[in-house]
């Protein structure tokens, strides 16, 4: 694979296949589902994915959180800018999978797990709402000795920048280390998301050991709030949290860089001791049709200035330009016209 040698961005996390249609009330009831709800399958639910295969007329995209980030990265940067890496299993959807992520222009490299079926999100969609259920699978199967194969490791050497999403941390702590360890070495530019509120909360180790080698944290405010929760930061304020965060013990000579938004509310970033506040774009609650995602194409748009070697505001301003294109869209879409921020 011929990457783009000045702009190379690789990810790793849980890959998932969105399977999403729009939906009768009937199904949700069927399977005892809230209409605006995110849960993960059990036995209840295995019939589920079929069915909506079957019954409905369905669109595909490349998911789970960093996959998403990746692709949104992708939609703002030159072509065979970005490489994501995670588990799939050894059937049809992750052969969709690989299709949709192309598509989007992302370049994959999946570990093949002969075993688990390729992991998926069932979105059913009624009106505004949207309830996804997802089953893992093959996503949680991942192995860091797939990142030592040379075909793997060559696009490892050829990054400059990497993220991993936290949702990672519940999978393999050690790939995450790997990289952490290699961008370190060489200089490079390694991003870090919190993901989710458990993550600071449950898996605070993994967390705690690789928050060092992170030159980007990324995160929400309930997610901030949780990590300062588990390591007694003894606040509430977000503006205080971020520059805790910020100032935590770090290795290389880069300072840390810490993003979190707020959803309507202000974005702040702190480093060098210093806070930001950044308003979003303002919308209409008319004009929104989904706030799912917004999060990842935040991340995705601050990531592809930052890696273009753009000023941190505007950095913020791609990244909530993204936000803006995704939540008036169902789903973490983009856009088949070139991005026109500038």
């Amino acid at each position: 694979m011929t990457l783009n040698s000045e702009y190379v961005f690789f990810g790793i996390e849980n890959p998932l296949l969105d399977i999403s249609a729009i939906v009768s009330p009937d199904l949700l009831k069927k399977y005892n589902l809230k209409p605006n709800d995110a849960i993960l399958a059990d036995e209840s639910h295995k019939a589920l994915f079929e069915e909506l295969i079957r019954d409905y007329k369905v669109e595909y995209n490349a998911a789970g959180a960093a996959q998403n980030t990746m692709r949104a990265a992708q939609y703002m940067l030159p072509p065979k800018s970005t490489v994501f890496v995670g588990c799939v299993g050894n059937d049809k959807n992750a052969e969709i999978l690989r299709e949709v992520a192309s598509s989007d222009g992302l370049h994959t490299e999946y570990l093949i797990d002969q075993e688990l079926p390729t992991g998926r999100c069932a979105v059913l969609i009624t009106g505004n709402n949207r309830s996804m259920v997802t089953d893992l699978l093959a996503a949680n199967a991942y192995k860091p000795d797939h990142l030592s194969q040379p075909h793997v490791w060559t696009l490892v050497e050829q990054a400059k920048f990497f993220y991993v999403g936290g949702y990672f941390l519940t999978v393999s702590p050690p790939s995450a280390l790997k990289l952490a360890e290699h961008a370190l070495e060489k200089d490079k530019n390694f991003s870090l998301n919190l993901s989710a509120p458990f993550i600071p909360q449950f898996f605070t180790k993994p967390l705690d050991e690789l928050i060092p080698y992170t030159d980007i944290v990324f995160g929400n405010e309930s997610e901030a709030q949780s990590f300062a929760d588990a390591h007694d930061f003894k606040s509430n304020d977000i503006k205080e949290i971020a520059l805790k965060i910020a100032n935590l013990p770090k290795k290389g000579p880069k300072s840390r860089i810490v993003v979190i938004t707020q959803g309507a509310l202000s974005t702040m970033v702190a480093t060098d001791g210093i806070i930001k506040e950044y308003s979003i774009i303002p919308i209409k609650s008319s004009d929104i049709i989904d706030t799912t995602g917004a999060g990842d194409a935040f991340v995705g748009g601050f990531m592809a200035q930052f890696i273009k070697g753009a000023p941190l505001d505007k950095c913020v301003a791609a990244g909530h330009y993204l936000a803006n294109i995704v939540i008036q869209r169902s789903g973490p879409t983009y856009p088949r016209v070139p991005s026109t921020f500038v």
